[in-house]
């Protein structure tokens, strides 16, 4: 998505990205599922007829892991590298299922510049993953820190 590096200084509130779709497999389902949220609404195509959502249905883990994946491969910060900070308000409020194809947007809605001289500010930017209906799957605020544009020598 973005070719250079941006830095702290580069951000401005209220701006977003998108990413193109990813469709969301079976297959993707229950790997994920196997190793990692091993309930039958994942796992297991048959039983998850008959639980609560009535089919198979994507854990909210691999939503949050996709979004991650999905916002690193568009480069909305270009090159430059984002440390992770931590997540507030994470929310999955779908149930998504194989053949949902997810889009994910991202806009900044806070920007905190560094505590101490040289290190890096902190920017928020709320993640919204949405389906192919444009409904809304899963929020949440993505906390990063981010470099400032380094100085340039006289």
């Amino acid at each position: 998505m973005t070719a250079g590096n941006r830095y702290l200084e580069d951000l401005v509130i209220g701006e977003s990205w998108a990413t193109d779709p990813v469709t969301i497999t079976t297959e993707d389902i229950v790997g994920f599922g196997r190793r990692y949220d091993p309930q039958p609404m994942h796992t297991d195509p048959e039983a998850a007829g008959h639980g609560p959502f009535g089919g198979l249905i994507a854990s909210g883990w691999q939503l949050t892991a996709l979004a991650m994946r999905m916002s690193v491969k568009s480069r909305t910060f270009g090159g430059t590298p984002i440390v992770g900070a931590g997540a507030d308000e994470l929310r999955w409020l779908q149930p998504v299922r194989p053949g949902d194809a997810l889009t994910l947007e991202r806009t900044v809605e806070r920007i905190d510049p560094p505590t101490r001289a040289g290190g890096r500010g902190t920017v928020y930017t709320r993640m919204t993953l949405r389906n192919q209906r444009e409904e809304k799957v899963m929020t949440m605020l993505a906390i990063g820190k981010i470099a400032v544009r380094p100085a340039v020598p006289a």
